[in-house]
């Protein structure tokens, strides 16, 4: 008897607790959202209607597949070469849809996560002006991606953020940059001896999938220039993060809605070992660097001058560098051949960036002076970030209640500027938003407010001035001593996988040119 007492007391007390459960996950699921997006309807600020418990998680998938359908449909009639620059309709058809249903400022949710769509300008350039510690990087997606940057400068916040920027920050300078471009010009040999040596095998003429070489270019110029090793060295650490990238692309809806990311999935297992994988190969490298004044010298120094444990002082030291891996390297690589599919299109700018870089080197070695005076490469390399942006959003979050534009935003309220709608807007841009025109970059610089392939306000990238130039300096080399076409093999298909980038490759034909800058 009392057994089966205790057996319905217990059964009791599982009722009320799955009760309790209960009552919270619909708290934290719906009731605290719905009443974060009554306080913007009371702001006029509306969005399509969220269904319970995954807010409008669905109505987003049921566009990304119906995108896709008419995509792989629209290029197979087109055999695969029907150019539109404005990929928004193809990667995020869902925004498409809301903006023109609610406006240039709209709200969506996933899950308990609440997110403020923003392409209005005056809330935008007050977001770019914003300075304040309060304003954030946007914490969504950071349980997702936790094996790809940890705590690292990419998703880190407040005084954590300040630290790791205040180090980093001073090794991207203006001057450190020029000292390193004689290290990216050698970097270039290996990818440019390799074409020639295919074009000579092949009579003259060859196609070439170009995103592994630049990729590898790329990581060799990161490895030389931040961590004093080769890309032989890295070529590992730079394939596991590649395979990473890839297993967390993904967003994951119970992970961001419940912080939970320890289910032992397939890809959080996948993602596990490649991040302990990663984590032991960094570490590598550190035990091997030796003392040359570089960025991973300055983060060890940084590591081991913190009060901090071994344990954190390691985490500190990876996470940073895993950042600066994949930043400096996959979307320096991605907007490069996004560059060079373009020239490819367009062989009226390619000859006229081939002449510049011809009459500014004069048989001389390029340099760090001959770089800042290519004004038509500049332009060009401009215009592609302007149509291909690495990144698809500027994302933040209100970490304290603020008002940005005239609008209140509640604490947590995650912000997303989208970066291709500011870029293709053609009040601000004209009527040719939607077409390849580096013209457009030779009077002035672009509006502040307007151009955001660095993202924005304090948060801006500190490698742009390193991007630029290690772009310049492998576009003015490829154009010196190639000339380009794009391959009839080429399939234009834009994705999302945290960068924009094109999901079959860059196809181009290449051909040599007689006259040539000495590299």
């Amino acid at each position: 008897m009392e057994v089966a007492t205790a057996v319905k007391v217990l059964l009791s007390l599982c009722c009320v607790a799955a009760c309790g459960f209960a009552v919270y996950l619909y708290h934290v699921v719906w009731v605290a959202p719905q009443r974060v997006l009554a306080e913007f309807r009371r702001q006029g600020i509306a969005g399509p209607r969220p269904s319970f418990p995954y807010g409008n998680l669905a109505d987003m998938r049921e566009a990304v597949a119906a995108a896709k359908a008419a995509s792989a449909s629209a290029r197979r009639s087109a055999g695969g070469r029907d150019i539109v620059h404005d990929y928004r309709p193809a990667v995020l058809p869902f925004y498409e849809k809301w903006r023109k249903e609610h406006g240039p400022i709209f709200t969506y949710s996933m899950g308990n996560v609440v997110f403020l769509h923003v392409s209005r300008l005056d809330v935008v350039r007050d977001i770019n002006l914003c300075v304040s510690l309060d304003l954030g990087k946007s914490s969504y997606l950071k349980a997702t991606h936790e094996p790809l940057f940890g705590g690292g400068i990419l998703k880190s916040n407040g005084e954590a953020w300040a630290h790791q920027r205040k180090i980093i920050a001073p090794e991207f300078f203006l001057d450190k940059v020029k000292g390193m471009v004689d290290l990216m010009v050698d970097s270039a040999q290996t990818l440019l001896k390799s074409w020639e040596e295919r074009i000579d095998k092949n009579g003259g003429i060859t196609d070439i999938k170009i995103d592994d070489d630049i990729r590898a270019y790329s990581a060799d110029v990161i490895s030389r220039t931040c961590f004093g090793s080769s890309y032989i060295k890295g070529k590992e650490i730079f394939l596991k993060i590649r395979e990473l990238q890839q297993a967390v692309s993904k967003p994951n809806a119970l992970a961001e809605m419940t912080g939970i990311r320890f289910f032992p999935t397939m890809r959080n297992k996948q993602a596990w070992e490649l991040h302990k994988k990663v984590h032991k190969l960094i570490l590598e490298i550190v035990k091997e660097s030796g003392e040359d004044s570089n960025l991973l010298r300055t983060i060890l120094h940084s590591a081991s001058s913190s009060k901090v444990d071994h344990s954190e002082a390691e985490n500190f030291i990876v996470d940073n560098c895993k950042s600066i891996y994949f930043a400096g390297y996959e979307s320096t690589a991605v907007t490069a051949a996004w560059c060079l599919m373009l020239l490819g299109l367009h062989p009226e700018w390619q000859d006229r960036v081939r002449e510049e870089v011809h009459e500014i080197c004069g048989g001389r070695l390029v340099d760090s002076q001959s770089l800042q005076k290519m004004k038509n490469l500049t332009m060009v390399i401009r215009e592609t970030l302007r149509l291909y942006p690495a990144g698809a959003f500027v994302s933040r979050q209100a970490l304290q209640e603020l008002t940005l534009g005239g609008v209140h935003i509640p604490k947590g309220v995650n912000i997303y500027i989208p970066v291709s709608t500011m870029h293709l807007d053609p009040k601000l841009w004209g009527p040719d938003v939607k077409e390849f025109n580096p013209e457009r970059f030779s009077d002035a610089r672009p509006q502040l407010y307007s151009y955001l392939p660095f993202g924005a306000g304090a948060r801006t990238c500190l490698g742009q001035g390193f991007a630029m130039a290690e772009l310049k300096i492998l576009i003015s080399l490829i154009l010196s001593k190639f000339v380009l076409k794009l391959s009839p093999n080429y399939e234009h298909s834009p994705t999302l996988k945290l960068i924009v980038e094109q999901e079959y490759g860059v196809d181009l034909t290449l051909t040599k040119v007689q006259r040539a800058c000495r590299a």
